[in-house]
């Protein structure tokens, strides 16, 4: 037949089959600690610390701090890379993943677990050895949540944005455990809703953006109907709660009237966008919304670390 592959050519014997051995580069283990991700772990991470620290910030224990950032980026990156393993099928099935190393085939999945596994084992017990038990507990809770409780629950109900936000906002109270030893701040927990009430609109937007993707690998993102009320409920009202939390920690911080401005411009102006999304829910909408939120949390840390310096 032609085209066949068991077709035999007269007088030559038939190549034997072989087998492609999977050779990832550096590069490779890099991708499936999720980098990206990574930074604004750290930043959360550090703010935490930085907001939390009961002392005069000239005193500020650097050490201390570096440790809690590398056990951080360390578990962080044990998550991200499990998360590829755990998904590399489904991943496959979508264009934005399909290129990662497990998913394309560049990596044996073993590898990548493996990787993972250490990583992450080496930064919690990095964590709980140079910084305190309590920095550890949390990084350790945030792996087991992120990957046993929100991955499974992405493939059965759009309520998995919910409890992903949970862990997905642990970062801002291990850089405060890491500096206090505590989280029985008032102040700790009003970070830590910040950080949570951000991950919807956030999400959100990337959840729209590559709908068809999520949809094809068998993903339960978004609703089969009653879009408009889900979208409004997942990326408006966590706005408020946002703007709320954010002038909140402004005045935990008791800072000034220029603090006040700026988290509130930067709150309405993520709402902004978030009502246009939601109202138009187009994929240029979308993209807009989610460069807000990037933009969002860098900035508004920086006016809450600024105010307390």
């Amino acid at each position: 037949m032609p085209g066949s592959s068991s077709a035999l050519v007269v007088g030559r014997a038939e190549p034997r089959a072989s087998l492609t051995i999977p050779r990832p580069n550096v590069a490779d283990f890099w991708t499936l600690t999720k980098p990206e991700v990574n930074f604004l772990i750290l930043i959360a991470t550090f703010t935490g610390f930085y907001l939390g620290y009961p002392g005069n910030l000239h005193t500020l224990p650097l050490r201390r701090l570096i440790d809690t950032l590398f056990g951080t980026l360390l578990v962080a990156s044990g998550a991200g890379t499990l998360n590829q393993y755990l998904e590399h099928r489904f991943d496959a099935r979508m264009r934005r993943t399909q290129r990662r190393p497990v998913a394309s085939g560049r990596m044996r999945p073993a590898t990548a677990a493996w990787f993972g596994l250490l990583l992450s084992a080496a930064g919690g017990a990095y964590l709980l050895l140079t910084v305190n038990a309590v920095a550890g507990f949390l990084a350790v809770f945030t792996l087991a949540t992120y990957l046993c409780i929100y991955t499974p629950l992405k493939r059965r109900t759009p309520l998995c944005t919910f409890v992903g936000a949970i862990p997905g906002a642990i970062p801002t109270l291990i850089g405060w455990a890491a500096a206090t030893g505590s989280l029985a701040s008032v102040k700790a927990w009003i970070l830590y809703s910040m950080l949570f009430f951000w991950q919807f609109p956030h999400f959100m937007a990337i959840a729209w953006m590559y709908r068809e993707d999520y949809a094809r690998a068998g993903y339960s993102i978004l609703p089969a109907e009653g879009e408009f009320g889900f979208l409004t409920w997942q990326a408006c009202l966590p706005c408020l709660g946002l703007l709320m939390a954010s002038t909140a920690a402004v005045g935990a911080n008791r800072e000034g009237s220029i603090e006040y401005c700026g988290t509130l411009l930067l709150g309405l102006g993520l709402l902004y966008y978030a009502v246009r999304f939601v109202l138009v829910r187009s994929r240029i909408a979308a993209r807009q919304l989610l460069k807000a939120s990037i933009a969002y949390l860098p900035i508004e840390f920086l006016i809450l670390m600024l105010g307390r310096g």
